[in-house]
Parts: structure tokens; sequence; C-alpha cells
């Protein structure tokens, strides 16, 4: 398959020092503000790579819950392969490819657990469908067929009415803490803007590099 022709020119727009905030947080929230304002779909959806044993990447999407100054979160299944990676590793990065604004973040860090209180709190708020589906999968598990899936259903749907859903001990949430930010935006002849914020001395620095 030769794909040595499909391209795309990124003329929309350019970035310069002078736009960028001070603190990558607030940069981060005008620009997921603005993605979010353009209709994309899933903003907070993000690319999650971790390291498996032996140092090799693996990357999934997820979910962006919250966002302030301890760090990212987004939960998940601690048993699933993220939740492995990261118990053995902490290190990870993020990605936001909004390609429709010609845009994309990445950002690394290592990441933390969020409190019980935390996984408690965000489980409660979850649709009914979805506090059951954290019960029914047994993430990244071989299973047989679907309908393994929804007879599990069926049967967690007897065992918990809506409104009396725990969460179950497996699942909760992880905070990355970031160490980098990039702002990245696309131009012309594939010369792009590209700004890194990195952490000295508790204080973010911000540098252009190249394309």
């Amino acid at each position: 398959m030769d794909l040595s022709e499909l391209r795309k020119e990124y003329a929309t727009h350019g970035l310069s020092r002078d736009e960028l905030l001070d603190s990558p947080l607030a940069q981060f929230k005008v620009w997921f503000d603005q993605a979010k304002a353009s209709g994309i779909t899933e903003p907070n959806a993000m690319v999650l790579s971790t390291v498996k044993e032996g140092g090799s990447p693996l990357s999934r999407t997820v979910l962006l819950k919250s966002a302030d100054e301890r760090g990212l979160a987004f939960y998940t299944n601690y048993n699933s392969n993220k939740g492995r990676n990261l118990a053995q590793d902490p290190r990870a990065s993020l990605l936001f490819p909004w390609f429709a604004l010609e845009r994309q973040i990445h950002i690394n860090g290592s990441v933390i657990k969020t409190s019980e209180t935390e996984s408690d709190a965000y489980f409660a708020r979850r649709p009914y469908g979805s506090q059951l589906g954290a019960w029914v999968s047994e993430q990244s598990e071989t299973i047989p067929d679907r309908m393994q899936l929804e007879h599990l259903l069926e049967e967690f749907k007897k065992k918990y009415p809506e409104g009396k859903v725990p969460r179950p001990p497996h699942w909760g949430g992880f905070i990355l803490i970031p160490e980098s930010f990039e702002f990245w935006q696309g131009r012309l002849n594939r010369l792009h803007d590209r700004f890194i914020y990195t952490k000295s001395q508790g204080n973010w620095a911000i540098s252009r590099l190249s394309p």
C-alpha cells in the first residue's frame, strides 16, 4: 500500500512565543476550550502511552476526566494492560491529536493513583451502564465471545440496581504529573511551530523546537 502521495498542507494558524501563557496548564485549558468549541468529537480523547515489561511501548486512547495543578486524570481498570504497565513503571505520555485544528499537545510525566475518595466520587457520577461495565469487563483478558459480556451484564443488573452500584476495588484513577508540555501547530512546508514547557527549579521554561 503506497501512501506517499497522501498529504495535507497545514495553513490555518501559526503559533508565536508571545501568544503562550506562562503556565502550561493555563495554555492547555485555552487550547482545550477552543477544541471543545470547534465541535471536535470527544476533545478529551487522548493517546496514553505506557512502558511494558521489557521496555516496549504500548499505546491506547483514553478520556481525560480532569486537569488541575496536580496533573491530568483518567480512570481505568487497574488490572488492565495499562494498569499493570503503570504499576511496574509509572512513566507515561499523553497525546491530544486535534488534527481538525492542525494542533497536537504532547505531555510527558509520571503517574500516581487517585485517592479512594476521588475514585469513589467519580465512579458515582458515571452512567449506570458504565458502572456495571466496570464490573463486567476483565479488561485486556481473553474471552470466548460477546455473549459472555451480555450474560454477565444481566447478572450484575440483578445484583446491583441503579443507584446502588459500588466501585469495584480494581477500578480507579491515575493522575499524570507533567514534566513537560509540547504545543504543536501545523504550518506550511512542514515547518511547524513547536514550543515545549519544561520544569526548571520549580518554574516552567519555554523553548521553541525545530520542526
